[in-house]
């Protein structure tokens, strides 16, 4: 493999950009999973596959579409976290059902438009679970983009983010706009979702930014230990799955969800045997 990454750009586009992926993902999937909304990712993943298929669709209707399918799935992704901000106005006593309706009209948009765009095509095949072939220049350097905002953002706001993801209640009294910074993690979540989609797959891409989180809560004793391990285990599922991929000849979305499963299922075991040990040296 390393033979081949020095030989063809592609394979660099996609190692670069698995690294990229294997950065954000948990590092937005931390306050994610704080903020019990880990169905989120879910939601936004089915409407970005919908603007996905719009895409195809319009690179099928017309020879020259003035969008490709990654740009709509980011578009129909961001509208829909803004109809997902405005369900959770609408029924305050019940926010979090917006989370399945977006996630349902997702799903029937995509319907549609993969059976106006002549079913399933190699090209939804690899948005659908990644590959390791797909991801070009201008891939790369959109999530580099999409990154760096990220990133900088998280930075900026990491204290309002932090105070609305432990007691939302209280950052609304406290004066912070707990709205705008709502609204804008949950675009954040958005392009996210959208930019991973290339390697890990929209149907899978929810997995990454919950599974190393997962494994993380297991041995993190602060938040900010949370976020440094759930990106160490991201990056590792990342990068092992992205090379087992490329060896067996499969999508790489598969082989990076099952690897961060299996991370998970250590972490639970190692940290049950380390718990088990210490009540042993207290008796």
């Amino acid at each position: 493999m390393i033979e081949h990454f020095l030989q063809f750009d592609f394979l660099r586009h996609t190692f670069y950009t698995s690294l990229l992926i294997g950065l954000i993902a948990p590092l937005l999937g931390t306050f994610l999973v704080v903020r019990r909304l880990s169905l989120l990712a879910d939601a936004l993943s089915h409407v970005t596959l919908a603007g996905i298929a719009f895409g195809l669709f319009m690179e099928k209707r017309f020879t020259s579409s003035w969008i490709t399918p990654i740009q709509s799935g980011m578009v129909f992704s961001v509208i829909g976290s803004l109809f997902i901000e405005r369900l959770r106005t609408i029924y305050k006593a019940y926010q979090e059902i917006g989370i399945p309706i977006i996630l349902s009209g997702g799903v029937g948009l995509s319907v549609i438009f993969i059976a106006l765009a002549n079913g399933f095509n190699t090209d939804l095949f690899n948005y659908l679970f990644g590959s390791v072939s797909a991801v070009s220049r201008v891939d790369f350097l959109t999530i580099l983009f999409i990154a760096i905002g990220v990133v900088v953002i998280l930075f900026f706001f990491y204290k309002e983010l932090l105070t609305l993801s432990f007691d939302e209640e209280y950052a609304t009294v406290s004066g912070l706009h707990s709205k705008r910074i709502h609204f804008l993690f949950i675009v954040l979540i958005a392009f996210v979702i959208a930019a991973s989609i290339r390697i890990v797959g929209v149907l899978l891409v929810s997995a990454l930014m919950t599974l190393p989180v997962a494994s993380a809560l297991r041995f993190a004793k602060s938040f900010k230990q949370l976020i440094v391990y759930s990106i160490i285990f991201g990056e590792f599922a990342v990068v092992a799955g992205l090379i087992s991929g490329y060896y067996m000849s499969i999508p790489p979305g598969g082989t990076i969800v099952m690897i961060a499963i299996v991370l998970l299922i250590g972490s639970i075991v190692i940290q049950k045997f380390i718990s088990n040990r210490q009540r042993k040296e207290q008796k």
